[in-house]
């Protein structure tokens, strides 16, 4: 039995079929889901990640790639709470099997939570922020989406000319999720730095309305310019 076999035996006990079908639906159907709430799931994982000892273990891509082909979003789930407990030990060379479970599986929730992740990886290796610039104006919105809210962590040590930059590229898409990204990119950047983004913002029309909104909440009126 694998690893991935293990907790797959695990999290099974739980399914809860009509919990699944609600959870499902939420997800505009796109995932099948055992139907197990969030705490129960990473509760369960928990045990089963520490019966076998995992924590004290190298990375284990495999791992992370056999959960991610079982057909339950909760394994995703998993792969993914699995790959922030090992995020010390990223390296250069993981960010390609990063860029393959963005584009594999895609939906918000799991490519929201791998953003961080290369986050991680490019301040631990600045060489590699080419490749997110090259993600930038890629054809898959997916990636787009990473790379202009990958700094949302970053507070002061935000690269405000890329961000910006990412922001202005991707400014007329028409894509939901771009556009929003945008908006919660330009919002977190604006709790630091608030003239800065309303200032932004006022002098690029080309923002759709949404993303103008999303970075401008909670910015006081003082800051705004009419």
């Amino acid at each position: 039995m694998t690893n991935a076999h293990h907790i797959q035996a695990h999290l099974e006990l739980l399914r809860d079929p009509a919990r699944a079908v609600a959870m499902s639906a939420y997800m505009r159907n796109q995932f099948a889901f055992l139907g197990v709430p969030a705490t129960i799931r990473q509760a369960a994982a928990k045990n089963a990640v520490s019966s076998l000892d995992l924590t004290k273990k190298p990375l284990e891509l495999e791992l992370v790639k056999e959960l991610w082909a079982l057909p339950e979003r909760e394994y995703q789930y998993i792969a993914l709470d699995y790959l922030h407990v090992k995020s010390k030990q990223l390296e250069a060379h993981h960010f390609a099997f990063l860029e393959f479970l963005i584009t594999h599986k895609s939906w918000w929730d799991t490519v929201d939570s791998l953003a961080p992740l290369v986050g991680i990886l490019v301040k631990r290796y600045p060489d590699l922020l080419e490749r997110v610039d090259a993600w930038a104006v890629h054809h898959n919105f997916w990636l787009r989406r990473v790379a202009i809210i990958h700094q949302l962590r970053f507070k002061k040590e935000t690269d405000i000319t890329r961000l910006f930059a990412y922001v202005l590229q991707n400014a007329s898409d028409k894509e939901f999720f771009i556009r929003k990204a945008i908006g919660w990119a330009l919002r977190e950047y604006a709790k630091l730095e608030p003239n800065a983004v309303s200032d932004f913002v006022f002098e690029h029309p080309e923002l759709s309305g949404l993303s103008r909104r999303e970075a401008l909440k909670g910015i006081s009126d003082l800051y705004f310019r009419k």
